[in-house]
């Protein structure tokens, strides 16, 4: 029993705890679903809600689509520059939908969950734009799962109100950028981790090296006496 519960867990025929929660980490019903969100203590990945506004969205006046972009790229530097000064970011994804419970979402995967659980805490004390900032350790471990399949392909017919992910991209040079820098970083911190451990190692060793130089001088002083 407990197996087939293990292993319907968080999927469609689990009639306990929410399935849309556990794969995207939002539900659309919220509170007031009768399935439970069992809320992770530990996990990689954190959820930044409502963080990204898309002037796109906003339909005051059109904007030109490369004007967007550039926006956008600003934005996503911003978030990935700060979120990675926490650990190692594996990857970071920002929803283009509309429905309220997806609506400018930023999720971020780190390697490690000290990393994820850092942000989460310093994250909950911030600002961004004039407005204050929910971050959350989310479910969700899987982003492809997550993603709306029919979207990538552009034959979504829910269009923003999907209640699956709909991905807004960053340039490819951009996020290439990124990843580039943060390796370089991660890279160099090893670097000097290293050279401080030999130096620590090094200066050790020639404390016991003076120390012994000054017992056998001791000694012999002693001998002459």
């Amino acid at each position: 029993m407990a197996e087939y519960l293990a292993s319907i867990y968080g999927t469609e025929k689990d009639k306990v705890n929410c399935s849309f929660y556990f794969k995207i980490g939002a539900c659309r019903h919220g509170e007031r679903c009768s399935r439970k969100h069992v809320k992770p203590t530990f996990s990689q990945t954190i959820l930044i809600a409502n963080m990204y506004k898309n002037p796109a969205h906003e339909q005051i006046y059109a904007i030109p689509p490369e004007q967007l972009q550039e926006d956008f790229d600003n934005f996503y530097e911003d978030v990935f520059t700060e979120l990675a000064t926490f650990g190692e970011v594996e990857e970071m994804i920002v929803c283009d939908n509309i429905g309220d419970h997806l609506v400018g979402n930023v999720y971020c995967q780190f390697r490690y969950e000290e990393a994820a659980g850092k942000a989460v805490e310093s994250l909950n004390n911030r600002f961004y734009a004039g407005r204050p900032l929910y971050a959350e350790l989310s479910p969700v471990t899987d982003f492809r799962e997550a993603c709306c399949r029919q979207h990538e392909i552009a034959e979504c017919n829910r269009g923003g109100f999907c209640n699956f992910m709909h991905l807004k991209h960053p340039s490819r040079a951009l996020k290439r950028e990124l990843m580039d820098a943060q390796r370089l970083s991660i890279r160099e911190k090893e670097r000097e981790a290293r050279e401080a451990r030999h130096h620590h190692r090094d200066s050790k060793s020639n404390d016991s090296g003076d120390h012994h130089h000054h017992s056998s001088s001791h000694h012999r002083d002693e001998e002459r006496y």
